[in-house]
């Protein structure tokens, strides 16, 4: 099974990727995520790639674990200052970001993640949205509240089964 990266279009097998270190790191701390966290943070990471070059397994998984903390903790910190942030303040934080790239008002590669931050940090949940969000136990879900239903990624389920296949 080949896997397509939505942002540099670079085609990987599944195999090659569990069997990776690097790659399998990317994997595992993606899928501590929620589908929609885990999209919206692979888009993000892709503003650290250099112009010329790629973004290497080691550095994308770096990148993720220094995130990772923060997000299944909810919070973010910023000058100091705790501050609170729910998934849904990550995915504003991760869209508002590429917006700004997007807008010419970020230059990239960006050096750390302090522009998505500063975002976090000011994050103020809506009166509108009614769903939110919330980290999955490391499956491909995505909880919503309000009495949806959930919803599921089937890539990230396939993921999550061949990593319990290689490792059971």
């Amino acid at each position: 099974m080949n896997i397509k990266c939505p942002n540099c279009g670079a085609v990987h097998s599944l195999d090659t990727l569990i069997n990776d270190a690097d790659a399998s790191e990317v994997l595992k701390a993606v899928l501590d995520m929620d589908a929609a966290l885990g999209k919206a943070a692979i888009r993000y990471i892709g503003l650290f790639r250099p112009a010329k070059s790629q973004l290497s397994w080691s550095r994308t998984a770096k990148l993720l674990n220094e995130l990772l903390p923060m997000i299944k903790a909810e919070t973010v910190e910023r000058d100091g200052v705790s501050y609170p942030a729910p998934a849904a303040a990550w995915i504003h934080g991760f869209t508002e970001t590429l917006a700004a790239r997007d807008a010419g008002r970020l230059k990239t590669p960006l050096k750390s993640h302090g522009y998505l931050y500063e975002i976090v940090s000011k994050w103020q949940p809506s009166a509108a949205a009614a769903a939110s969000v919330s980290i999955s136990g490391g499956a491909g879900t995505s909880n919503i509240s309000g009495g949806s239903l959930p919803q599921t990624s089937k890539t990230l389920d396939a993921v999550a089964q061949l990593e319990e296949m290689k490792h059971g």
